[in-house]
């Protein structure tokens, strides 16, 4: 308690200020972690695939190894038909084949090798790839677009930090949702959340995405310094 001598020579009392011995205020979150806002969306565009990469690394690759085992095998061919001898790694290999059994190691680890490798190059041929665009909605027959996952959510991040409250923001854009990860200095958290679903929202529209992204908005307090 603090006293104060007043112009009239009486003593006033001042109020006495208490500190909370609660948690802190500002290490509390009001954001639902399951939030999850209505996801901006119309019915326009929902044929639009994802774009395919041309796989132009594992294409070249494979194309490599292709030409220089074929280019080896036809080599030592025609040498034979020339009436040389085959070549040593030729007649090696062959021995190797004709005395191993099936159930030799290095039989199972050359077939697991292959396996693998087959494997992989059906799967690169079977999928589109290409995960970082986004597919945009076709407004022209002969014209298909598509936006960075990066820049879209740079887009979402600089329309976040325009609301009010916001002092920083951190997104997370991927092909089906979009995460939002908001810090307010001031007002109240609900008011913020609120404001940036409709603004986020809004810039979700914006993009022009033909499979527009549900929104996720997490808002919280700045933690205390030290």
């Amino acid at each position: 308690m603090s006293e104060s001598q007043g112009s009239d020579g009486t003593t006033q009392h001042l109020p006495v200020i208490e500190k909370e011995t609660g948690p802190d205020p500002l290490d509390q979150s009001a954001s639902a972690a399951a939030y999850d806002a209505p996801p901006p969306v119309d019915d326009k565009g929902r044929g639009e695939g994802r774009f395919w990469s041309a796989r132009r690394i594992p294409a070249a690759i494979t194309a490599l190894v292709v030409l220089l085992v074929a280019g080896f095998f036809l080599y030592d061919i025609a040498a034979v038909r020339a009436g040389r001898s085959a070549m040593r790694w030729r007649r090696e290999l062959a021995h190797q084949l004709a005395e191993r059994p099936l159930d030799d190691t290095w039989v199972l680890v050359g077939a697991g090798v292959a396996a693998v490798l087959g494997l992989w190059l059906l799967v690169l041929a079977l999928t589109p790839g290409l995960r970082s665009v986004l597919s945009m909605r076709r407004t022209h027959p002969d014209v298909r677009a598509g936006l960075e996952r990066d820049l879209a959510a740079l887009v979402l991040r600089d329309r976040a930090v325009e609301v009010s409250g916001v002092q920083s923001v951190r997104v997370r854009m991927g092909r089906a949702k979009a995460e939002v990860r908001a810090v307010a200095h001031f007002r109240e958290l609900d008011d913020v959340r609120a404001d940036l679903d409709a603004t986020l929202a809004d810039a979700i529209r914006g993009l022009g995405l033909a499979r527009p992204p549900s929104l996720s908005v997490h808002v919280r307090r700045p933690g205390r310094k030290g």
